[in-house]
């Protein structure tokens, strides 16, 4: 008969297993920013952005429940998925984290919609409006009506794969 710390273990070796095939898709990396009522603006790094509709306009990002700003960040009326550049990836670590000091020494503005927090070096920024958050286990989606984008043609994604940040190079062919 199995102990409960071989139950345990079995499960921690499961979900190793689980987030390593999920690294096996490339990802761009984005920053989540909004405004707060009192204090530093919202930071949090993810990875898991993407589109959801064209009519309307909206996209989705999912947040892990034990992050600390989650419930801040449900009650905003506006956020920003920032994506970012090859050249971003110290902004990528330090919203990562959990910390008091995140926003130390980085810039951003203020504008767009209800005064949204922006990282102007992004390669996109979608503002947007909170249109719905779902359950996702161990996460909360959220799907957001983008009312506001603006494009940096000018540099390159910062790519997540493999459990290592990665850049596109020049050599890259595009396949028809």
């Amino acid at each position: 008969m199995a102990s409960s710390s071989d139950v345990t273990q079995d499960a921690q070796d499961a979900q190793r297993a689980f987030r390593s095939a999920l690294s096996m898709f490339a990802t761009g990396v984005a920053v989540i920013t909004a405004p707060r009522a009192t204090g530093a603006p919202i930071g949090i790094t993810v990875a898991s952005f993407n589109s959801v509709s064209l009519d309307p306009p909206l996209i989705l990002f999912s947040v892990d429940r034990r992050c600390l700003s989650l419930e801040d960040l449900q009650q905003t009326s506006t956020y920003a998925v920032n994506v970012l550049s090859h050249h971003q990836q110290h902004v990528s670590n330090r919203f990562s984290k959990p910390n008091s000091s995140k926003w130390d020494g980085i810039e951003f503005s203020t504008g767009g919609c209800d005064a949204n927090v922006l990282l102007p070096e992004a390669l996109a920024i979608f503002e947007c409006e909170p249109y719905a958050q779902h359950d996702g286990g161990d996460h909360v989606i959220f799907v957001g009506r983008v009312v506001r984008h603006v494009v940096r043609s000018d540099s390159e994604p910062l790519i997540f794969f493999g459990g290592k940040y990665r850049t596109l190079t020049a050599d890259d062919a595009v396949c028809a």
